[in-house]
């Protein structure tokens, strides 16, 4: 008989299957992995601010004396020493962290002295880890401070045959120094650089009060502090929110000024990008939104940088305004981003989790307190071993011919010894491996002051162990220390702030939205089936115009790219549509429905050039009417707004511009009669034509059947004026019109003798 279909290779009596339920399997497998990438991989230790492969790094280049007062050593020895013996993986992965903590524009504080091309902030790779050396910094000596004086717990390595720290003694506090970001399973973190000068007077602060808040310690930690430095541009009350929950972002834009040419003519020069931007990439971005049109303020960019980043962007004419420029181009290319905060750390070392700015620090701080009391353990057992061993000299010294005698003559001297004056095996072998040339009379001053030397500094330490007071002191006293050793005072450059703060200019968004178009001139072409186009130039002659089988023109106007385009439908709705996206004038354009969402029952009415200071009168089928601030009518999305209300039968019928010297409105009916009546009638107050946003109006005009024909407003001091069909243009003056000018919502009376058979004003 065969074997079975999917037996193992083995055999198939089945004795080395085991049968597991895939579904537990995968939970367990995938936690497993989710839990090594969180904890040994993605996300930093807050108490030294380190993956594993950074520590790696450090504790490799530490056993290799790598001091900052020590020579080089090439890159490709210092990763061949960490992949060896603590991280086995890829030897690019090692040398792309390794290079990283020795790029002072991507690290505030930078752990590695590199020699050699390191890359660039252009984004341009570093050299193979052949030909770059390396050594540490002072920054990444005072994170391994104490490591060989039982600081930190060790663990064995991947392959148990060597020890590396759990974590590294981080007397600089680097989480929140240095920053650092990283994608777990299911979480990630994004952590920004900050300024240690402020992280230390904070933890200062917070030794000193340990309730204090959270508002408390942003006294003194203003904010991020990056590397490449930019000016942030948030308000207090956000950076504070922030801070409190773990969680936020901050805008970061680009430094600039403005250099004079002379004879009024200027150019803008940007001296510091956003963090973590490459500027080769920036320029290209910029270039192509230039290529684009969507730049008509800007007339060529230029990347004139050496040490120092200087890209040069030159206007189009002097009159532009440099603020709205900049404006344009923060909100379309990367001389402003995002830096998103999420404090996603390891608590404690084992726990992930979203911490405050005090919670990182206290943790910090707790850290450096364990650290101390482990260093004066450990140096109070040195120092006890020590005095145990200068004890068992002064007694030889005080017996030096009976000890010489004994060693002489006896045949287990170590064991007389220590009969004879009580001492410790310690002591007498120590006494037994003296050198000859120690029992000169000076060596046994030297050795009583010793003595008396460790056993003040025994008490002391002795002390300091019995009080948690003193503890917290010597941790406040090492965290001066460090302030003074890495502030702006002791050393300018490193510790300068770097990143600034300020408000965002306040510039109008219509102006922003207008500076990233180019202006230019066109015809807006509306068909009767409602297809829209906008073509080049102000034409005068339509004639040539092209439509759809069964299509016509409806109506056309000119306009600048710039403009907003309202549309008002029979619905009452106002939709608005840049002239910047209305197709181009090859073809019959596109329906309005792709545009906007405009329902299929619906009809264009007009169209039109936006003008906010204008008042609009709109007027129903049914007769009823309102005016409207035009500025009132803008619609921010496709969905259009609705203004005007009206319930089928009835629809919106026409929307006629009222001037600021307007005071009257005629209206014709079906029915070829005429109303004439004021806006506001002074003797009816309550019979005025409202204004309003949003409404169904007020009646303008009684019919027993029919609606409105046509609507006009007017100033009746100039009286009313129509056109006939030959172009002849009539006025009625106000004593002409008296038989017609009524009140609102009347019927009114037959149309004067002359009036156009259309029924419409006309002109």
């Amino acid at each position: 008989m065969g074997k079975e279909l999917g037996s193992p290779p083995g055999g198939g009596d089945g004795d080395n299957i085991e049968a597991v339920d895939l579904k537990t399997a995968l939970e367990e497998r995938y936690l497993a992995y989710a839990l090594s990438t969180i904890m040994h991989r993605a996300l930093p230790d807050v108490r030294d601010g380190m993956k594993p492969v950074h520590r790696r790094i450090m504790h490799a280049m530490r056993l290799l004396r790598l001091n900052p007062d020590q020579g080089f050593a090439k890159c490709a020895r210092i990763v061949g020493e960490v992949m060896g013996k603590f991280h086995p993986h890829g030897d690019q992965s090692i040398y792309d962290a390794l290079v990283r903590l020795a790029q002072d524009f991507a690290v505030r504080y930078p752990l590695v002295d590199g020699q050699g091309n390191f890359g660039n902030i252009d984004g341009d790779s570093p050299a193979a880890m052949r030909y770059t050396e390396a050594r540490m910094t002072e920054v990444a000596t005072s994170m391994l401070e104490g490591i060989t004086e039982d600081a930190v717990d060790f663990r064995p390595t991947y392959n148990e045959e060597d020890e590396e720290p759990v974590v590294l003694p981080g007397a600089f506090p680097n989480l929140l120094a240095n920053g650092s970001s990283g994608i777990a399973v299911g979480m990630a973190t994004s952590i920004p650089p900050h300024n240690v000068a402020e992280l230390c007077d904070a933890a200062l602060h917070l030794i000193a009060n340990p309730r204090a808040s959270v508002a408390d310690l942003l006294q003194f930690v203003q904010g991020p502090d990056f590397p490449t430095g930019g000016i942030i541009v948030d308000s207090r009350a956000a950076i504070l929110e922030a801070y409190e929950t773990g969680r936020g972002g901050f805008r970061v834009r680009a430094r600039y000024t403005v250099e004079d040419q002379g004879r009024g003519t200027w150019q803008i020069v940007v001296t510091e990008i956003p963090y973590q931007v490459q500027k080769s990439k920036l320029v290209e971005k910029i270039a192509e939104l230039l290529l684009a049109r969507k730049l008509p303020l800007l007339e060529d960019v230029r990347d004139e940088s050496a040490e120092d980043i200087r890209l040069v962007l030159v206007p189009k004419s002097r009159s532009v305004d440099p603020g709205l420029l900049m404006e344009s181009l923060f909100k379309l290319s990367d001389l402003e981003t995002r830096f998103p905060l999420n404090m996603n750390v390891l608590s404690r070392g084992r726990v992930p989790n979203v911490l405050s700015l005090k919670s990182v620090l206290q943790e910090w701080l707790e850290h450096r307190k364990e650290v101390l009391v482990r260093r004066s353990r450990h140096r109070l057992g040195e120092i006890e071993k020590r005095l145990e061993i200068l004890g068992g000299y002064l007694i030889a010294y005080l017996n030096i011919d009976e000890v010489i005698r004994i060693i002489r003559e006896e045949d287990d001297p170590k064991q007389v010894m220590m009969a004879r004056w009580d001492l410790t095996d310690v002591q007498a072998e120590a006494i037994l491996n003296l050198r000859l040339r120690a029992l000169r009379k000076l060596e046994e001053i030297e050795i009583r002051k010793e003595f008396d030397t460790l056993t003040v500094e025994k008490q002391q330490i002795e002390s300091l162990l019995a009080s948690d007071a003193k503890q917290w002191q010597t941790v406040s006293w090492q965290v001066q220390t460090l302030r003074r050793d890495f502030g702006p005072e002791q050393n300018p450059e490193l510790g300068r702030r770097r990143t600034t703060f300020a408000e965002a200019p306040d510039h109008d968004i219509a102006e922003i939205q207008q500076a990233m178009i180019e202006k230019e001139p066109v015809t807006v072409v509306v068909s009767e089936k409602g297809w829209l186009r906008a073509l080049k130039g102000h034409l005068s002659d339509l004639s040539s115009l092209s439509f759809k089988e069964g299509d016509g023109l409806k109506l056309a106007f000119p306009a600048q790219t710039t403009d907003k385009i309202i549309v008002f439908t029979t619905g009452g709705k106002f939709y608005t549509i840049g002239a910047d996206r209305l197709p181009g004038g090859r073809g019959h354009g596109e329906p309005i429905r792709i545009i906007v969402d405009m329902e299929n029952d619906q009809d264009i009415l007009t169209a039109f050039v936006h003008d906010p200071a204008r008042r609009l009168l709109l007027v129903s089928k049914g007769g009823y009417g309102f005016i409207v601030p035009e500025a009132e009518v803008v619609a921010n999305t496709r969905k259009g707004k609705q203004v005007m209300n009206v319930k089928a039968p009835d629809e919106a019928a026409f929307c006629v511009s009222v001037a600021a010297e307007h005071d009257h409105v005629a209206i014709v009916g079906d029915n070829r009669k005429l109303l004439a009546f004021p806006f506001r009638d002074e003797k009816r107050p309550d019979d005025r034509v409202p204004e309003m946003a949003r409404g169904k109006g007020v009646r303008l005009q009684r019919y027993r059947d029919g609606g409105v024909l046509d609507v006009k407003s007017f100033a009746l001091a100039e009286g009313l004026s129509w056109q006939d069909s030959s172009g002849r243009t009539f006025t009625r003056s106000e004593a002409e019109l008296r038989d017609w000018l009524s009140a609102r919502a009347t019927a009114g009376r037959m149309v004067p003798k002359g009036f156009p058979r259309s029924g419409k004003f006309g002109g």
